[in-house]
């Protein structure tokens, strides 16, 4: 397409479907000739990636009583390290480096300076003879407010169906889009399902990951209220009501469209067959389809519809109430349709699929949030009967048993034996996360391999560090350290929000980023990628460690995407760490 801003030549061969082995076979191209009729934005890859510093702190800095902790990539090169005042020169601290620890994943042995002392407000920097300087950070009181403010403001950003005027969004601003009427795939019928959030770099409108991302807000809410204001810059803003309640209940309303109105069934997406070129909301043109019911869409559906129901029976009863019984028509839906599970792609149909196999853990998650928000013991006993340890564990959009846990750990009343078991399931779950940062000289809770969207993985472990906080008053150290982690203490240096830190994404793919060839603040891009999961990143990253594996290319999808249900778990960690908690 001529706004394809990576195009390429080539030939799809094979098939999507398990169709048993084809014979060998051969396939002759003959007579084709390609011309290149304008190369001016012609990208070649540079293969030679920098290194940042050799010391990596968080770039947007530390609050006065944060512990402070500077990771040098080499152990062997200093002893001590200064903490410099930039605005004056003068060295502050002095201290001692120490520890040797293995970073596999980044290919390293780091050492560690303590600088927690230092807490007097202003601007500073590490220096080691040897090691250099870092990047510069602040340490005060309000050093999260900015970036904590546009974490939040993104998911308005993303909005679809509505204008987003220059008052809100700056150069961002567009018209509504995707207004017109979509229809149901494989049928004639139309139905309206305007609203809701953007999904990523791309317009599609899925199910399964707003809700998700929904739940991540809600809950952030639900546990650390204090932190959020009225005063965000949305045109909610100053109604009475927080603007993430506001922001959330635009998406909300959307996915009640989604539901079907004769079975209760939740459609699991709206897009065009195929993904919109480089072009903004407004421009696009493509036909939408409402592609069929999920189980998966249908259950996640109904966990959120029940985090709703509570969130917001103190601002609008009629509206909470509406959520419940949208919830419980869901439920009733995936009770009638079992073997309805996961969701595949129709052949024709390009856009993400987020599909699953299995719709065990969403069913889990659907009853143990109605259970909390009803206390009706008929939704605890269909939970006894299911077999705990068959759910899979998780805090994203395709595994989402730890919002079941922590939903009925943090109900009202429980059945103990049932408690029980579910709180062995949950702390299996932290251990195992905890494994991970205990081997690794970042503290990273990813592992050895780092897949598509590390960083939702990242601050999906602070989230459920966090969560397990709550329950059972665990420290919250290293759900603070996977924070430091995205905001720039990482193998790359780079702070993985927009818009933030010395070094920075610049080059996302985000399509109106990319139209206006200016990166939009406030959105955690998915990070590194160890699996090379598209051209760019297989010709620039190949060879380098997991945790290396990143590209800041708008060409590289796979390391540089945003998505709404990756700044969510953000907003929930960095709420958590506002309140102290």
């Amino acid at each position: 397409e001529p706004t394809d801003l990576a195009p390429r030549f080539c030939f799809n061969l094979g098939f999507h479907e398990p169709d048993g082995e084809l014979p060998a076979h051969t396939v002759y191209i003959d007579n084709v000739e390609l011309i290149i009729l304008d190369d001016s934005s012609a990208v070649i890859p540079d293969t030679n990636i920098q290194e940042g510093p050799a010391i990596n702190i968080n770039q947007v800095g530390y609050r006065p009583n944060d512990k402070k902790i500077a990771i040098f990539r080499d152990s062997s090169k200093d002893t001590k390290f200064d903490v410099i005042d930039v605005n004056t020169g003068k060295t502050v601290f002095t201290g001692n480096i120490t520890g040797s620890t293995e970073s596999k994943s980044a290919g390293e042995i780091v050492a560690y300076g303590d600088f927690s002392s230092v807490t007097e407000p202003g601007r500073y920097k590490i220096a080691a003879e040897n090691s250099g300087e870092s990047y510069e950070f602040v340490i005060g009181e309000d050093v999260y407010g900015d970036i904590f403010t546009d974490i939040v403001k993104m998911f308005y950003m993303m909005r679809c169906g509505s204008d987003l005027g220059e008052e809100y969004a700056g150069d961002f601003a567009h018209k509504a889009c995707h207004t017109r009427k979509a229809t149901i795939y494989g049928t004639n019928d139309t139905k309206d399902v305007s609203g809701g959030w953007h999904d990523a770099g791309d317009y599609g409108r899925y199910v399964v990951p707003g809700a998700k991302a929904a739940a991540d807000l809600l809950l952030a809410y639900e546990d650390f209220s204090q932190v959020f204001t009225d005063n965000v810059g949305i045109p909610e803003s100053g109604n009475g009501i927080p603007d993430v309640l506001d922001e959330v209940r635009y998406e909300l309303e959307w996915m009640l469209k989604m539901q079907d109105e004769k079975t209760g069934g939740v459609y699991h997406k709206v897009t065009g067959l195929n993904f919109d070129g480089t072009v903004m909301p407004d421009e696009s043109s493509d036909e939408l389809f409402i592609l069929p019911i999920s189980n998966c869409a249908t259950g996640d559906f109904a966990a959120v519809m029940a985090i709703a129901a509570r969130v917001y029976d103190q601002y609008d009863a009629a509206f909470s109430k509406k959520c419940l019984a949208a919830a419980k028509r869901a439920l009733a839906y995936m009770e009638s349709h079992e073997n309805n599970g996961g969701f595949k792609n129709p052949g024709d149909v390009l856009t993400g699929e987020y599909p699953d196999t299995t719709d065990t853990d969403e069913y889990f998650w659907a009853l143990c949030e109605l259970y909390k928000t009803t206390g009706d013991p008929a939704y605890s006993r269909k939970l006894s009967s299911m077999d705990i340890n068959m759910i899979y564990n998780g805090l994203g959009w395709e595994s989402v048993g730890l919002y079941g846990y922590y939903a009925y750990l943090t109900s009202e009343s429980q059945d103990a034996g049932l408690a029980n078991k579910i709180s062995d399931s949950f702390n299996k779950y932290i251990s195992y996360i905890e494994s991970y940062a205990k081997k690794d000289g970042y503290f990273s809770m990813v592992g050895d391999v780092y897949p598509w969207g590390s960083n939702m993985k990242l601050a999906n472990s602070g989230m459920a560090i966090l969560m397990a906080n709550r329950i059972n008053g665990k420290d919250t150290d290293l759900a603070k350290k996977q924070l430091d982690y995205l905001l720039g203490a990482n193998p790359t240096s780079y702070c993985f929000v927009t818009g933030y830190g010395t070094l920075s994404p610049e080059n996302t793919h985000h399509r109106p980023s990319m139209v206006l060839n200016k990166t939009m603040r406030g959105m955690l891009v998915g990070g590194a990628n160890s699996n090379l999961e598209d051209p760019y990143a297989r010709n620039v990253l190949a060879g380098l460690p997991p945790a290396k594996c990143y590209a800041d290319n708008s060409q590289s999808y796979s390391c540089n995407e945003i998505t709404i249900y990756w700044n969510s778990p953000l907003v929930y960690l960095m709420a958590g760490i506002l309140t102290g908690k």
